[in-house]
């Protein structure tokens, strides 16, 4: 099975997956926003998948300094903007297998997804 892992490598919460990943064994491949960048193919299917409103990452800095008419007006089609131009908006981190998809990091749900 293929896995995939995207992100940014200094968010805690994608630390925390990659260790609970390596403790059990399961081999990855990491894709870094920054180094390999993204683009709205990519951003499209992970809003496909999980819904624009479960992608956008509300609790970060990056969508903290949006003025208050953005963040207003944030829809299906200026999220997809929004996100491929300010990749740490987009929620961490998503994981796709061959055949599913998980979004952010809870222990439970990579153990029944990769076990």
């Amino acid at each position: 099975m293929m896995i995939t892992m995207y992100g940014i490598p200094n968010c805690d919460t994608i630390k925390k997956a990659k260790k609970w990943l390596d403790a059990n064994g399961v081999e990855y491949h990491f894709h870094d926003y920054r180094k390999e960048g993204i683009d709205t193919e990519l951003v499209s299917l992970f809003c496909q998948q999980f819904g624009w409103e479960t992608v956008v990452n509300k609790r970060g800095t990056t969508y903290r300094q949006l003025t208050d008419e953005q963040k207003n007006t944030l829809n299906a089609e200026n999220a997809l903007l929004l996100l491929v131009e300010n990749p740490a908006m987009i929620k961490r981190p998503i994981l796709l297998t061959d055949t599913a998809a998980l979004i952010g990091f809870k222990a439970a749900d990579y153990e029944t997804l990769l076990k």
